[in-house]
């Protein structure tokens, strides 16, 4: 069974055209989980028109925030396959298919994807073409490539990435790194999305980072280092 997991956030202007794009690759037993942060626009009516039994909405009632909203989704989630996704992009109809392939013989799949405009029109490049090309933990606790909505997993991994730690800066950087310390993950070239960057993106991937120097070196990955040990520690002693 595979469960999709979206956080919504005032997302009317493209969850349409997403969610059609998953649900027409989900098999009956598949399910969409939503968790909304409090969208104040007409994002709720949108997913509830959707006459889906596969389709389950929660509201995001723990600590607000994409990582948290996020968190809300996965912790609802059944399925023995984890997808995640963003709210505005648009999947390509073999990304079902392709990743459940390569998620036979790996723990975890992080593909590319193609970037596009707020129109939906592409950019030319892809997600990968702009950072580096390795796959060890070490050089993605540096700069990671471990993007949230090209993420596919299987249950094992996200029963021990939850709870999140409380001072993580973004959720796909926390299960990723976890996942690179312990278990097999692919990288795949495979541009499986359309990637949508605009200017009222949720969450701030693939943007330049605001944060300074100091945060970004000591701060954001001396943080993700120690919970994944402390993590791997606690589970190794279960």
């Amino acid at each position: 069974m595979i469960s999709v997991c979206m956080a919504t956030y005032n997302g009317e202007k493209y969850l349409k055209e997403q969610i059609s794009s998953i649900m027409s690759q989900l098999s009956e037993k598949d399910e969409l989980i939503i968790s909304d942060d409090g969208s104040e626009d007409k994002t709720q009516a949108i997913i509830q028109s959707n006459k889906d039994n596969r389709i389950k909405f929660f509201k995001n009632i723990g600590r607000h925030g994409f990582i948290w909203n996020f968190e809300n989704a996965l912790k609802n989630a059944s399925g023995d396959i984890i997808f995640l996704s963003d709210q505005d992009d648009v999947w390509m109809s073999d990304k079902v298919e392709k990743t459940m392939d390569e998620l036979k013989t790996v723990d975890m799949i992080i593909h590319n994807a193609e970037i596009i405009d707020s129109e939906g029109n592409s950019k030319g490049y892809d997600y990968f073409s702009r950072l580096h090309c390795y796959t060890g933990f070490w050089q993605n606790l540096y700069k990671t490539r471990c993007l949230g909505c090209c993420m596919a997993f299987k249950r094992h991994v996200l029963n021990e990435c939850l709870p999140f730690p409380k001072h993580i800066v973004a959720h796909d950087y926390w299960i990723g790194m976890y996942a690179l310390s312990k278990y097999k993950v692919m990288f795949s070239s495979e541009r499986l999305i359309k990637y949508r960057r605009h200017g009222d993106n949720a969450s701030p991937s693939a943007e330049k980072s605001p944060y300074s120097f100091f945060y970004q070196l000591f701060i954001k990955r001396c943080n993700i280092l120690a919970n994944v040990l402390f993590r791997r520690i606690r589970h190794f002693n279960l």
